[in-house]
């Protein structure tokens, strides 16, 4: 399928999913659709894969979903390419972004961002209510904070490995021509699997209802935790930002990011520590001191707890052929 075709599939499935495109007609021509396939399962479910690249950082409200009337969308995202030409503020975007999973409500809107000259990888499945607790069984009561229509919920969970792994099999779009929608059924619910076997994990907690200013004041804190990884944030400096009291943000950052601000923090220090060792070749002393850590046996057993080795031995194990 060349690009004029993919941008012809994209524009047909969007005005079926009842999100027109026509709007953002002249922003679409910024973008180059490299791949893009759509899996019609309906209708249980709906599969999309594509990766895109945008000439310039673009922006657009996406509407309500109303091809299936109760559903959710389930998105995971992974950057795959960052060249150096990119921006100084793009690169501040996608500093702290990453491979996650991000469900959202059909009924919810939400703001979609191409940023300028970065690949970006996405698999995205929108799935009924009901086909999501038949196969989920009688653990679906543990997620019962998903399937209520009347909150406007917002998850985001940091993708696994073996997610990560799963979601880029599933991208090879060229993976299998035989039984095809079998195939794509079969991946979609493993995906499905080990996202809530995950979610399982996450602190139990009661969800609320979020309103677009909450979910845009957590973001905003959220990034602001990430842009500087090297150093511990200021808890006052967090609460001014998000224009609310500790105690609100403290439960709307673990609604959202299924945990807690310093933990997310502590978080996203290691998976840059390991991305250092493998990526950049540093050594686990380099690492720890980039990242701000004057003790460096507090970072070994820190990294261990999160990744169950020490950084030099991890390294060895994962270093890349």
């Amino acid at each position: 399928m060349n690009k004029r075709d993919n941008r012809q599939e994209m524009i047909y499935w969007a005005d079926r999913l009842g999100v027109s495109l026509t709007q953002y007609a002249e922003e679409l021509e910024v973008l180059q659709l490299n791949e893009i396939k759509i899996v019609d399962l309906l209708p249980e479910m709906l599969l999309m894969i594509r990766s895109v690249v945008s000439n310039k950082t673009f922006r657009f409200r996406r509407n309500q979903i109303k091809l299936i009337e109760n559903g959710i969308s389930i998105s995971f995202l992974n950057i795959v390419n960052s060249p150096l030409t990119s921006s100084v503020s793009d690169k501040k975007i996608l500093k702290h972004v990453q491979p996650h999973v991000r469900i959202v409500p059909l009924n919810t809107e939400s703001e979609v961002i191409f940023p300028k000259d970065i690949n970006i990888q996405q698999v995205t499945i929108i799935i009924s209510f009901d086909y999501l607790k038949t196969f989920i069984g009688k653990d679906h009561k543990r997620f019962d904070y998903l399937f209520d229509n009347e909150k406007t919920l917002w998850i985001e969970e940091i993708m696994s490995p073996e997610l990560a792994e799963l979601v880029n099999e599933v991208a090879d779009i060229n993976s299998s021509k035989t039984l095809s929608d079998a195939y794509y059924r079969l991946k979609s619910l493993e995906l499905i699997f080990h996202l809530f076997k995950n979610l399982m994990t996450r602190e139990d907690i009661p969800h609320q209802n979020l309103t677009k200013y909450e979910i845009e004041s957590v973001y905003r804190v959220r990034d602001k935790i990430a842009s500087s990884l090297e150093q511990a944030f200021v808890k006052e400096e967090l609460i001014k930002l998000s224009g609310m009291n500790v105690i609100k943000l403290r439960k709307i950052f673990t609604q959202v990011f299924g945990k807690g601000m310093y933990p997310y923090y502590q978080y996203l220090r290691m998976q840059e520590a390991a991305r250092l060792l493998i990526e950049e070749h540093l050594s686990v002393s380099e690492a720890g001191y980039q990242l701000g850590f004057s003790n460096l046996s507090y970072f070994g057993r820190l990294f261990e707890k999160h990744f169950g080795a020490k950084p030099k031995k991890w390294s060895r194990m994962n270093a890349k052929q």
